[in-house]
Order: structure tokens, then C-alpha cells, then sequence
């Protein structure tokens, strides 16, 4: 018999205290007063329960609220455009929004991929013609006005609005767990690349594809929000990759809990949206839309990634100067660095879904979800500081824990801030520090997302750890998975054949 669950009844649960059920926030808490008492008010109250105005929900979104308005003030000192002596690096308020809207020739009205190509996938390029053209149109009109900084907070103002709807989305996956959210809405990585690229878009994208996926149920209803979490999928992926690396969780999981339908309804409509949306701008100006593809073929090896500290390395072994070392050597030879780091890659998600189909229960999605996007930076070319932003509401659901998720984000503001030390030195021609201190940086913030990888995998061997399975009985994302019996086929996997059981000794 089934067990699937109905909607809505996790939500009669109890709501979570992290005062008490988090070992970090516990210790913290002393400072205050120590954790939530036995006897305090609405202690065990009904999540969604509450009758006061400022409930838990409420004030995460006031501090997502809050996080984005002081981004948009440390970002300020770059808003007019007028960055003289390197007042983007010294004031860190560098931002791409604002300097591709001169570089992709928007603030001459060029229709991105008709008129210039874009090094970004096409919803991305879509998205800043949307907000850049009309802001053009409207100086063209009015001389006066400085169209990179109207450019820059519409950005803003539509990226920040997409920031708060996914910690809607996290409240409402997690409405047993309302202060879950807050892990997203108070990240020091939220604070400092908001906006420095365009990511939230993928970001929010992704978020509500997740939340479409968790609705799905067995009936006809639960077949069209697959469809639904699939188009959303292929939106995030057509504005930044990584959303798409999802569905490949979705799909093992899908198998072991002998549901496929959902999973290839989600993935076909996923792959559908992404032809779609790409469509046009392949079809008509095919050479300006490969430039992202282009791009991303013939780039060498980029800052603070794991190839980039074996760059380093290599300079600090070996006394023959006319010899590369292995990782240089692939800084050369961009072609096989690409196959091996996708061969690591695959790897890593074949690794994954091995784990996902062995582990003794399965796991949930948002714990395979962040593996598969971490394994994708860890063993890639390019980690642009923004794409922290990628990991964090995947990090929020996989594993809502304090004290690893705030080393994690220490370590990536101590690499925002080298990272910066390292544009101004190469700007200035001027080393802002030693190059060790950089990579040391890069190493901290790898190092970090690797040990998270392990803490998860870790859950996931042993499901009495979870903190998300304390509170629900099962898996809130899982959709039509929640509570799904493994399929049969597992067992007779799982069970030894004949020549492998053992031969009682007569």
C-alpha cells in the first residue's frame, strides 16, 4: 500500500526551535539567556498557527528585506558609473550589471543577440534587454537622466524582489521549520553579490521549480506540476545552467521509488523550455547566440578555482622553468581540461546516484540537489563569486544547520574580500598581497563546500542525523516521492545472489 501523504498534513506538526534543536544556536543562545524554555508561550503551538502579527515567517522576511536594502548600500558608491581610481575594487561595490550595460551595448539600444552577442545564456540576455531597452528608450528622451544607474536598480529592484520570493518559497517548503529561512535571508554571501550578476533570476527560477516539484501528487493534478516544476527547471537553466542539474536527482530518485512518470513528464517539459527559449536567438542570429557557448569552450583556467590553486601549486614544485607542470599544462591545452573536468564531473553525479540508490533510506532531494551543483563548482573552470548564490537555498534545504553553514559563509566573504585584493592589484599593476594569501582564500572556501558535501552524505548513510527528518516523516520536497515506498526491484537488487550467500557449514 502506499503511503503517500496528503497535502498539508506535515503542516499539522509542531514548529521547530532552533534554540533547542540546534547545537550551534543552543551554545549562541546562552548569551541571551539560553535556549527556549519548556514553558514558554506557543511553544508547541501548530505551525501556521500563530495569532501575533510578528510570527516567525514575518520577521525572515523582513531580514531578507533588510539584507537587500544594506546590499543595495554597499553597492552604492558604484551606482553612478563613475568609478575613478578603482573605487569598484576598494569600496567592493564592483557590480556586472552595471558595467555590461556599456559592454553589451544596451545603453546604445542594441537588442541582445539581434545587434551584439551576449556571453550569457538567453534568458539572461533576454532579461537585461528587458529592463536595458526601455531605460535607453527613456534617456534618449530625457538627456539628463544617468542611464547605467537606472539600469542598475531596476536590476536590483527586480533581483532583490526575486531574492524574497525564495525565501517565500523556503518558508513555505519549510513551514514546520520557519527559521530554516533565515539561514538564506541572513547570508554575509546574500549581502555582498545580490547583485553582482544576474544569478538570483536562476535563483528564484529554480526556487519556485522546487516548490512546483514538492506539490506533485499521483493524480492529474500531481502530472501537470511536474510539467509546471520541468518549465520552471528550464527557465532557471536557459538564465544559468545549474537549475537543470536538479532534474538528474529528481530522476534517480524517481526510479528508486518506482515513480517515473512525474520525473520524465518534469524532464521532458524542462528540455522542451530550454529548446523554446532558445529557439529564436539560435534560429536567427546563430553566431551571436554561441558566443555564450564559445565562450565557455575557450576559457582557461579562472580565479580562485580548484585549477587555480594547482596553477599555483605548480609554480611552488619543480625548479625547471621550461617545464609546465600538470596543471599549467592544462591552462594551455584548454581542450582537455574541459574533458577532464567534465569527466569529473560525471563522474562525481554518477557517484551521486549510486549513493541515492545504496543508501539504506532514500534520500531527500534537496540533499542530492546541493551534491550535484557542489560537484559542478568544485570540478569547474570558472567559480565566479557570485555563484555562492547558487548553493544557498540548496544548502538551506540539504542541511539547516548553523554552525558548518556559517564556517561555509565566513570562508566565502574571507574570498569576496581577496578576490577583490586581487582585481586591484592586477588593476594597478600594484599586488594588493602576496598571491598565497589569495589562493589560501580559494582553498578555505573549497575546503568548506567539500566539508558540507561530507556532512550531507554522512545524513544520508545515516538518516537519524537529519535535522529535516526530525520534524517531518519523510521528505517536505519530495512531491510525489514524500513517503513513497521503495519499488520492488530494489530489495532483489539489494538481496545476494545464490553464489554470493553464504554456505552453512555442515
Amino acid at each position: 500500500m502506499s503511503t503517500q501523504s496528503t497535502p498539508g498534513i506535515d503542516d499539522a506538526g509542531t514548529t521547530d526551535h532552533p534554540s533547542r534543536s540546534d547545537g550551534f544556536v543552543r551554545g549562541i543562545s546562552g548569551v541571551i539567556g539560553g535556549p527556549l524554555g519548556d514553558h514558554a508561550v506557543a511553544l508547541d503551538r501548530p505551525a501556521g498557527g500563530e495569532r501575533r502579527f510578528w510570527t516567525a515567517a514575518r520577521i525572515v522576511l523582513a531580514l531578507v528585506c533588510l539584507t537587500i536594502a544594506l546590499h543595495w548600500v554597499q553597492k552604492s558608491p558604484c551606482q553612478d558609473g563613475a568609478w575613478q581610481n578603482n573605487v569598484q575594487y576598494t569600496r567592493f561595490c564592483y557590480t556586472d550589471v552595471l558595467a555590461l550595460y556599456y559592454a553589451e551595448g544596451l545603453n546604445e539600444g542594441k537588442v541582445p543577440y539581434r545587434d551584439h552577442p551576449v556571453e550569457y545564456p538567453v534568458l539572461t540576455g533576454y532579461f537585461m534587454g528587458a529592463l536595458g531597452l526601455p531605460v535607453h528608450a527613456l534617456g534618449d528622451g530625457d538627456p539628463g537622466i544617468n542611464q547605467g544607474q537606472w539600469f542598475y536598480n531596476l536590476n536590483a529592484l527586480v533581483l532583490g524582489a526575486l531574492a524574497v520570493a525564495t525565501v517565500a518559497v523556503i518558508l513555505a517548503l519549510r513551514r514546520r521549520r520557519p527559521w530554516d529561512a533565515a539561514l538564506f535571508a541572513l547570508a554575509p554571501a546574500l549581502l555582498l553579490t545580490a547583485t553582482v550578476n544576474w544569478d538570483l533570476l536562476a535563483v528564484g527560477l529554480g526556487a519556485f521549480g522546487l516548490l512546483a516539484w514538492a506539490r506533485t501528487r499521483l493524480d492529474l493534478a500531481g502530472v501537470l506540476l511536474a510539467g509546471l516544476a520541468g518549465v520552471l527547471l528550464g527557465l532557471g537553466g536557459a538564465a544559468k545552467m545549474w537549475p537543470l542539474f536538479i532534474l538528474g536527482p529528481i530522476l534517480v530518485l524517481a526510479i528508486r521509488a518506482g515513480r517515473i512518470l512525474h520525473a520524465v513528464v518534469s524532464v521532458g517539459a524542462a528540455a522542451l523550455t530550454v529548446v523554446l527559449v532558445n529557439l529564436p536567438a539560435a534560429w536567427s542570429y546563430p553566431e551571436n547566440w554561441d558566443r555564450f557557448f564559445e565562450l565557455n569552450s575557450t576559457r582557461p583556467i579562472d580565479w580562485g578555482t580548484l585549477w587555480y590553486i594547482g596553477r599555483y601549486l605548480d609554480g611552488k614544485v619543480g625548479n625547471d622553468p621550461t617545464r609546465l607542470g600538470p596543471f599549467e599544462w592544462l591552462n594551455v591545452n584548454i581542450g582537455m581540461l574541459n574533458l577532464l573536468s567534465y569527466a569529473l564531473f560525471g563522474l562525481a553525479c554518477l557517484g551521486v546516484a549510486v549513493l541515492a540508490l545504496r543508501a539504506p533510506r532514500r534520500p531527500r532531494l534537496a540533499q542530492l540537489a546541493f551534491l550535484v551543483v557542489a560537484a559542478f563548482l568544485i570540478f569547474s573552470k570558472v567559480w565566479s563569486q557570485q555563484f555562492v548564490l547558487w548553493l544557498l537555498p540548496l544548502a538551506v534545504l540539504a542541511r539547516p544547520k548553523w554552525g558548518a553553514f556559517l564556517a561555509w559563509q565566513l570562508a566565502e566573504v574571507c574570498y569576496f574580500a581577496a578576490f577583490y585584493g586581487e582585481l586591484l592589484g592586477a588593476a594597478t599593476s600594484r599586488p594588493v598581497f602576496p598571491e598565497g594569501v589569495f589562493v589560501l582564500a580559494a582553498t578555505l572556501r573549497l575546503t568548506t563546500v567539500v566539508v558540507l558535501c561530507v556532512l550531507i552524505v554522512r545524513e544520508v548513510l545515516h538518516p537519524e542525523r537529519d535535522a529535516v527528518r526530525a520534524t517531518y516523516a519523510d521528505d517536505p520536497d519530495g512531491g510525489v516521492l514524500d513517503r513513497a515506498p521503495d519499488a520492488p526491484w530494489l530489495d532483489r537488487w539489494r538481496r545476494p545472489s545464490p553464489s554470493q550467500q553464504a554456505v552453512p557449514v555442515t
